[in-house]
């Protein structure tokens, strides 16, 4: 799913945890923010692009695909996509973007996913996985549906940021919810996450099967220089989201030895992750 932007902190403020990420009640409104502006048109998305490279032919699972930009651009460059998503209204304007190019299902992360074993050679999961306070059955189900060899291509907040969000800092080495109201388009909206330590994520993962590749923190489209300058800039020089691309062991006995053509893409992966700068 994707997000809207970083809350300051000023802008925090309590939301109630019942209530909280309704996406049904302001589907509408979220879609056009998130459509053209400057994080996820020029960074989050983009991004999850450039590290899923070439994906023609290749079935793909759209975890969390919202209203469906990053599907459309998935399908744009050839693959054979499918999205889920939580919020039926999000599904409604991701029917009306992608007509049945798409197959779409609602479907709560949370709960065993509605394929086969090994039914898809990717998974995206864009800015969804820290709606979730345990990982564990969610990566567990999104393993048993990629293919040996697979990926599962994901963003989620920086837990630095994450960590800064409210004052006093709560501890970081544990996974604790915050809450706070996003406001966009005159609307303001209750919203829940949950933040964890870097080391808590990579072993999450680990512990699902998948293999860590790539920890990216990439730098925003360089498009978005003249259209966004002062949040160019920002984006360019503080932490915001993570990526990561983990892979699943390419045969069931989990053998070290990687197909060439899967080794040789992977490298070509690689060659944008950045370590960009920040302050506690």
């Amino acid at each position: 799913m994707d997000r809207v932007t970083d809350v300051p902190e000023s802008f925090a403020r309590p939301a109630d945890p019942d209530q909280a990420n309704d996406y049904d009640s302001f589907a509408e409104a979220y879609s056009a923010e998130t459509e053209n502006n400057l994080v996820n048109a020029y960074y989050a998305r983009p991004a999850i692009l450039a590290l899923a490279g070439d994906v023609a032919g290749r079935q793909i699972l759209d975890a969390g695909c919202g209203s469906g930009p990053l599907s459309a651009a998935l399908r744009d460059r050839g693959a054979v996509v499918t999205g889920i998503d939580a919020s039926a209204g999000m599904l409604a304007l991701a029917r009306r973007r992608l007509g049945d190019d798409v197959a779409l299902h609602v479907v709560d992360l949370s709960d065993r996913l509605p394929f086969a074993d090994g039914a898809f050679d990717d998974v995206v999961a864009s800015l969804v996985l820290h709606y979730l306070e345990d990982w564990g059955p969610t990566l567990a189900e999104l393993r048993r549906v990629l293919r040996p060899g697979g990926r599962l291509i994901a963003s989620v907040d920086h837990p630095v940021v994450a960590y800064k969000f409210q004052d006093p800092r709560p501890d970081y080495f544990a996974t604790t919810s915050y809450t706070f109201d996003w406001t966009f388009n005159g609307q303001s909206v209750p919203m829940r996450f949950w933040r964890r330590p870097l080391h808590a994520m990579t072993d999450a993962f680990t512990t699902a099967g998948f293999r860590l590749a790539v920890i990216s923190e990439p730098q925003p489209d360089p498009a978005a220089c003249e259209l966004f300058p002062d949040g160019f800039h920002d984006l360019s020089t503080k932490p915001n989201f993570l990526f990561f691309v983990v892979e699943v062991p390419p045969s069931a006995t989990g053998s070290d030895d990687w197909p060439v053509a899967d080794h040789e893409r992977n490298q070509s992966r690689i060659e944008a992750t950045m370590t960009v700068p920040w302050k506690m």
